[in-house]
């Protein structure tokens, strides 16, 4: 942490950086946990909600921490140092703690959510027996609902991934217009992503699409969101309300309280 004698601003400027970049992280996470969730909603698969809250909320409580304790500690005058090694000890740590799970969340949501798209059509496709033009559109639906997910995601924080590489590549001799223009854009999209989620992961329209999983067999249909078909197989109705699965598992992020 800064030592006695630093100037007020800069312990101001560690705190906010601790905020700004525990809530990001927090922010990567729970983005990842939500395509994760997703694989196990579809394939019928129990996660108990409380272990995305114990990842999502530790995980960036030690990664903040440690980043900015090493960056910090014992001064705030690192940023100044004209020392590779300084560089390398104090500084590449933040930054890996930093970029590492944007990076992460950008190579496998994408495939996560690739995975779910096939999911989607082998249940549509084994439960109605046909593929349709209605569940054609319903396959659609969810492709463009997953793509949009994933592309606000990259446009909110590519900004962030461009201006890591610049500096790292570039370090003692960074263009600064450039790297102006990269900081402005990040100010402005990261925050943007909350905004950004409110239209990509709730319900697009009134008429939300229904879509039978199959569950699991019983003798007999005790609940009356349970059907039964001419097999005597039950399957569970599940409706897209937010973001997805209506009536999902209890313990899933996939559903609406």
């Amino acid at each position: 942490m800064p030592v006695k004698g630093d100037n007020p601003g800069v312990i101001f400027c560690v705190l906010s950086s601790a905020l700004v970049q525990y809530f990001y992280t927090a922010t990567w996470i729970w983005t990842f946990c939500y395509a994760l969730d997703m694989q196990f909603v579809l394939k019928e698969k129990e996660f108990n909600s409380k272990y995305y809250h114990i990842v999502a909320w530790m995980t960036p409580f030690f990664t903040t921490s440690i980043g900015l304790s090493i960056l910090y500690i014992p001064d705030a005058d690192c940023h100044v140092s004209k020392s590779l090694l300084t560089v390398i000890t104090r500084i590449l740590p933040n930054y890996v703690v930093t970029y590492v799970p944007i990076a992460l969340v950008m190579v496998f949501n994408p495939n996560l959510y690739k995975q779910s798209t096939k999911d989607m059509e082998r249940i549509i496709t084994g439960v109605s027996g046909q593929f349709t033009n209605r569940e054609r559109e319903l396959v659609e639906a969810v492709k463009m609902k997953f793509f949009l997910i994933n592309l606000v995601f990259y446009i909110c924080w590519i900004p962030n991934l461009v201006n890591g590489i610049l500096l790292w590549v570039l370090w003692f001799d960074v263009p600064l217009n450039f790297i102006s223009i990269v900081w402005y854009s990040m100010a402005f999209l990261n925050p943007l992503q909350a905004f950004f989620n409110c239209l990509v992961y709730r319900r697009w329209n009134r008429n939300s699409e229904k879509i039978i999983i199959p569950w699991q067999k019983r003798q007999v249909a005790q609940e009356t969101n349970y059907i039964m078909n001419s097999h005597g197989d039950i399957f569970l109705q599940r409706e897209e309300i937010l973001p997805l699965l209506r009536n999902a598992s209890a313990a899933s992020i996939n559903q609406v309280t």
